[in-house]
C-alpha cells in the first residue's frame, strides 16, 4: 500500500504542476493579447501631421468621363492625388491598384475623392482613360482620371501637388513605354484646396499596409475639419 501511496503522490503533484502550468501559459497568453491590443489600439489613434504645404492654383482639366474638373467643384472635398500615364509598364499599374485599395476602403459616409493625372496628355484622352479605369475598377463617383491642357497639367502636378513627371530623352528610354519619370506618392488636399500632406506607395522601404492607414486616418481628419 506504501508504495501504491506513493505512485498515486507522485500523479497528484505531476498532476497539480501541469494545471499550474497551464495556468501560467494561459496568463501570460492574455497578458500579451492585452499588450498587443492596446499596442494596436494607441497605432489606430496616430494621426499623420498635416501642415498646409501649399494652396492649389485653379486648374481646369477633363475625366474620364468628358467632364470638366476644376478646383471649384473639387472645393468642399478631401482628395487623394497622384500621378501616371495610362502605357506606363513600371510603377503606375502597382500606384493604380493601391488607389485602388484607398477607394474599397473609404466608409460608405466619406465625400473623399481620388485624382489622378496623366503625364501623357497627347496619348491618354478621355476615352483612353476611361478604358483604363475600368480596368481597374475605378468608381466614377468617387475617382476622375484626368487630362486636357499640358502646361496646366504640368502646374497643377509640379507647382500645386509636388508631384514630379519628367519626358525621359528617347535616347534615354528602356522601351517603347517608358516615356516618363514621375514620382510614386500620393498626396491629399483638403477641403479649401490645399495640400496637406504626402505618402510614399512604393520602394524596399515603404509597408504599404501601414501606408495605407495613414492615408485613411489623414483623410478622416481632414473631412472632420471645417
Amino acid at each position: 500500500m506504501t508504495s501504491s501511496f506513493r505512485a498515486v503522490n507522485r500523479t497528484g503533484k505531476a498532476l497539480g504542476w501541469s494545471v499550474w502550468i497551464g495556468i501560467a501559459l494561459i496568463a501570460a497568453t492574455l497578458a500579451l493579447a492585452l499588450v498587443l491590443w492596446k499596442l494596436q489600439a494607441i497605432r489606430a489613434a496616430q494621426v499623420p501631421e498635416l501642415p498646409v504645404i501649399s494652396q492649389i492654383s485653379t486648374f481646369t482639366l477633363t475625366n474620364q468621363a468628358g467632364q470638366i474638373v476644376t478646383l471649384d467643384t473639387m472645393k468642399g472635398r478631401v482628395w487623394v492625388a497622384d500621378i501616371i500615364f495610362t502605357s506606363c509598364a513600371g510603377p503606375c499599374p502597382g500606384m493604380t491598384r493601391r488607389m485602388r485599395e484607398v477607394q474599397d476602403a473609404l466608409t460608405v459616409d466619406s465625400r473623399a475623392h481620388l485624382v489622378t493625372l496623366t503625364t501623357d496628355a497627347g496619348t491618354d484622352t478621355p476615352p483612353v482613360l476611361l478604358k483604363y479605369a475600368e480596368k481597374f475598377g475605378a468608381n466614377a463617383q468617387r475617382w476622375d482620371f484626368l487630362t486636357g491642357d499640358k502646361r496646366m497639367i504640368a502646374n497643377l502636378a509640379m507647382d500645386g501637388l509636388k508631384l514630379t513627371a519628367v519626358a525621359k530623352k528617347p535616347e534615354e528610354r528602356v522601351d517603347d513605354a517608358d516615356l516618363f519619370v514621375h514620382s510614386t506618392i500620393f498626396v491629399i488636399v483638403d477641403k479649401q484646396g490645399r495640400l496637406r500632406g504626402s505618402f510614399e506607395t512604393q520602394g524596399e522601404m515603404v509597408e504599404w499596409p501601414e501606408s495605407k492607414r495613414q492615408i485613411l486616418a489623414a483623410i478622416k481628419k481632414l473631412e472632420s475639419e471645417p
